[in-house]
């Protein structure tokens, strides 16, 4: 099943996918044509964690060391937006990268979750650009604030139950920027695989229902390219990011509006769709 948050005449609703149609899941037995609809980031998670550094590939071009454990960091959820949604480029930095990643949504409260339980926890997966800016993101000990500018948690364009995708650690991962291919990975080359990221994090603290966890992008981002700062993106820059069985998600870089403030919370929120037990 592919589950949706979609807006329609002004209204955020949740919405599962099937031959090019979104159906109603609020309640209401409407049928849309996907092209007729805008869809929205399809998980609204109260945590948004990410982790660091979880390709080899991706941890030789940075020039770091593979961590001994997973180094995970938020990103703040106000940065949520969904496909087609535009990323600002900051007013307070020109250092904006990509990357492209594979995400976890939480189904159930859990604790203490081993990695052999950690399917029965997952409802499903969507795919995440962690846009970065990158000065922001290392001139501090902790990368959050670097991670977490408005707009740049781009989600989407729905989440695939886990049911229907099967094993998350067999799809290919790509990224292009302007149609030219910048990332091209296989979520089998994670170090901590996605179980494993989840009984990790389950260890410290209550896991909840839309939580999302990205899970490491492979190499190719922009930082890592040269000459240094040529493959940062730029203002009309488009980056899609497609992964296997899921499909792909496109946003465009705008110059950052006067005056933007993301939506409060209850603006946000909408219809969120009910995640079935795994």
């Amino acid at each position: 099943m592919k589950l949706c948050r979609f807006e329609v005449d002004g209204q955020a609703r949740e919405g599962a996918l099937g031959d090019g149609q979104v159906v109603a899941r609020d309640g209401q037995d409407d049928r849309y044509d996907l092209a007729d609809v805008r869809l929205l980031a399809p998980a609204q998670p109260r945590k948004y964690l990410a982790i660091g550094l979880n390709y080899a590939d991706h941890v030789a071009e940075s020039g770091l060391q593979a961590p001994e454990v997973p180094f995970f960091f938020n990103k703040q959820v106000t940065c949520v937006v969904g496909p087609g949604a535009d990323v600002h480029m900051p007013r307070v930095s020109k250092l904006l990268d990509y990357e492209g990643e594979l995400a976890i949504v939480i189904a159930r409260r859990c604790r203490h979750v081993s990695a052999e339980q950690a399917p029965e926890v997952i409802a499903g997966y969507t795919i995440a650009n962690d846009v970065s800016v990158r000065d922001w993101q290392l001139r501090t000990p902790t990368m959050t604030i670097g991670k977490s500018f408005d707009t740049h948690g781009p989600l989407g364009p729905w989440i695939v139950t886990a049911d229907e995708l099967g094993d998350p650690h067999d799809l290919g991962i790509r990224t292009f920027v302007n149609g030219e291919q910048r990332q091209d990975g296989n979520t089998g080359e994670m170090v901590f695989n996605c179980f494993e990221q989840v009984s990790h994090l389950s260890e410290a603290f209550t896991l909840e229902p839309g939580d999302v966890i990205a899970t490491g992008t492979p190499a190719g981002v922009g930082a890592a390219r040269q000459p240094f700062p040529e493959g940062l993106l730029k203002v009309g820059d488009v980056v899609r990011i497609e992964i296997d069985g899921i499909g792909w998600l496109e946003n465009a870089v705008v110059k950052e509006p006067e005056g933007y403030v993301a939506p409060a919370a209850e603006q946000r929120a909408g219809a969120a769709p009910r995640l079935p037990a795994p």
